[in-house]
Formats: structure tokens, sequence, C-alpha cells
């Protein structure tokens, strides 16, 4: 299943909707292009909702990785929300639980860009 981002902006935040696998290929080049294009489009706070992301490879992982210091760089922040049980594990394993900031809930996700 290809990966599927959906679009919306709440209370000044853009809410990236990720839905499917993020693996190396299509999957990836997605995600950072739609991060980049905001990040380029001065859009300072995204977040990323992967509660419909089954699965995830080391190259969606280092496109994360990669969003995360893209968006440093340029004073914006990316942040995770909803994790899936197979995500939340794999970034508990990777060490990468501790890097990004992930939220369970989207109200108290938006809150925490203010």
């Amino acid at each position: 299943m290809a990966l599927t981002i959906a679009s919306r902006e709440v209370d000044g935040v853009v809410v990236l909707d990720l839905s499917g696998r993020i693996t190396l290929g299509e999957g990836s080049v997605q995600l950072r292009d739609a991060i980049r294009g905001l990040i380029g489009k001065g859009k300072k706070n995204v977040l990323l909702n992967m509660g419909e992301v089954n699965y995830i490879d080391s190259s969606g992982l280092g496109e994360l990785v990669s969003a995360y210091t893209t968006a440093k760089n340029q004073q914006a922040e990316v942040k995770l929300l909803k994790l899936t049980r197979k995500v939340h594990d794999l970034l508990q394993l990777t060490k990468l639980y501790t890097v990004f900031d992930i939220k369970d809930d989207e109200a108290s996700a938006i809150a925490s860009f203010k």
C-alpha cells in the first residue's frame, strides 16, 4: 500500500495525515517533498499524524530524521502524532523516541506548538 498524504491546517499548524507505508522509494520521497515544500513556503509548525502508517523501513526512518533536521535548521518544528504500536516500538528500538516530540491526541499536539 503506497503512502497517501492529506494536508490540512489547524490554528496555524499544518497537519499531514499520513496513511500507508513509508518505505524506500516513493513513500519516503513523497514525505520529503511534502515537508520540504511546507518549510519552503514558510510553514514553521508541522504535525505528522501517523495513526494510519502501518509500516516504516530504514529509509522511512531516515526520512523522518531528515525532516526533523531540515525543520530544525529552518527554525521550524516537526512533531509526530498517534503512533501505531509497530511504529512506536520501532522508534523505541532505534532510540529515536527520545529525539521526536510525540503526542497522542491532536488537541494537545496543536497546543504544544504555541
